[in-house]
């Protein structure tokens, strides 16, 4: 195989370091209770949120600062709005979005333009027709009577009086083994976003984190296809995963080819192309320097636990094994480049070098791939087709297969 010996044993401590942060969740929940409706009303005192829900749930509600945020935390429920529609952001709700958070945790995060305080949070029971009703009223505050409120003895939170589990560290959901004697390539797929992180939103209102899950899907599918490689999803439904996540399965996978899926925005709407991103300490221009920090505001990357080894020792592996890692990447980028470019428009200086934190994994070859621009009206009915999802899904192909052959060409010789 083309790994080499340093790169197995660091492997090999990375997975001695999973391993010790606990085991798996359990098996999935029975029926979810559902969300059958949201909206905001807005006084001169208070902007109110109501969710309607099938029936009386656990909530905890709490503010974030900077930015001012407020945070709804459910038991996992079903979304069930009319027609998917959200309500209109109003008063000093400026924006929302909703998802799975963790395994067993539905979120809900309200923006707001200004910090607030939680004035009432209560429930009210059905009546006249109307379902469980969970009302959040907040009311204006300044920064100083908002920090004043966060580190009083109650602090700036709500609790029901059921009790709702406590908000862990969700654990890595569980990836298919690799059986002994199959040495094909291990492709770990990774659909950027999810859950509660919609990502970019289009110009017709498409979210990031569905069209990347509906690639993933298909990327899948055509790869276990060919019957040449294991392939594995770091999510194959509509949850959150923080970043250190999506490296943390694909290290755990033995992934051999890490790519991630995403879709752009640009401020001007004629932009469009695609674009792939391998890793760099610095990035290659300023476009690339700003969304790797948007990406990255996603989550604080969790660097690779070798507590056993010195400093040095560490630094040196992780080095040696990021560069080699590094160069692979590239690669494999080169010839994405070269077959996503017999099929779409790409985006001048395609390949590209950011900061991305998923890209950070030292033993794994990882790259971005920017579908196109959500922005661009054209682009994004262009992504939404299944004739060019197709299309692209074979040209990932074709360039996944040409990178193996070469390595294995290498280790021949």
């Amino acid at each position: 195989m083309w790994k080499n010996a340093l790169k197995s044993r660091l492997f090999l401590l990375i997975l001695a370091c999973l391993a010790a942060a606990g085991a798996m969740a359990a098996g999935p929940a029975a029926a979810r209770p559902e969300v059958t409706a949201a909206r905001i009303g807005d006084t001169p005192e208070r902007t109110r949120f109501v969710l309607e829900m099938s029936e009386d749930l656990p909530y905890r509600v709490f503010t974030l600062p900077d930015p001012f945020r407020v945070v709804l935390d459910l038991p996992e429920v079903a979304w069930s709005l009319p027609g998917g529609a959200q309500p209109q952001p109003g008063g000093l709700i400026s924006a929302l979005r909703f998802g799975l958070y963790a395994p067993g945790t539905s979120r809900v995060v309200l923006d707001v333009s200004r910090p607030v305080l939680l004035q009432k949070v209560f429930v009210i029971p059905p009546a006249d027709g109307k379902p469980w009703r969970l009302v959040v009223d907040i009311e204006a505050a300044t920064r100083e009577q908002y920090f004043a409120a966060e580190s009083s003895a109650t602090g700036e939170a709500a609790l029901s009086e059921q009790p709702l589990r406590p908000l862990a560290e969700a654990p890595l959901p569980p990836l298919p083994p690799a059986k002994p004697a199959d040495r094909r390539p291990m492709v770990v797929i990774d659909p950027g976003h999810g859950g509660v992180d919609p990502g970019a939103v289009g110009i017709s209102g498409t979210y990031e984190k569905n069209l990347t899950l509906d690639y993933g899907k298909a990327l899948k599918q055509a790869l276990e296809a060919t019957g040449r490689y294991r392939v594995a999803m770091t999510r194959e439904r509509d949850v959150f995963l923080k970043l250190r996540e999506r490296i943390a399965l694909a290290q755990q996978a033995k992934g051999d080819l890490f790519i991630s899926l995403h879709a752009n925005v640009h401020s001007s709407g004629s932009v469009r192309g695609a674009s792939i991103y391998t890793l760099s300490e610095t990035a290659s221009d300023e476009e690339a320097a700003a969304l790797a920090a948007a990406e990255n505001a996603a989550d604080v990357l969790a660097g690779v636990d070798l507590t056993d080894q010195t400093g040095d020792v560490r630094n040196i592996l992780i080095d040696l094994a990021q560069r080699e890692t590094m160069n692979l990447s590239k690669k494999f980028a080169n010839d994405l480049v070269q077959e996503v470019g017999r099929e779409a428009k790409l985006l001048r200086n395609t390949h590209r070098f950011a900061g991305f934190a998923v890209l950070k994994s030292p033993v794994v070859p990882s790259i971005l791939f920017e579908i196109g621009y959500l922005s661009n009206r054209q682009e994004e009915r262009l992504m939404r087709s299944a004739e060019h999802r197709s299309k692209i899904i074979e040209s990932i192909i074709r360039a996944v297969d040409g990178y193996f052959e070469r390595q294995r060409a290498a280790s021949r010789t």
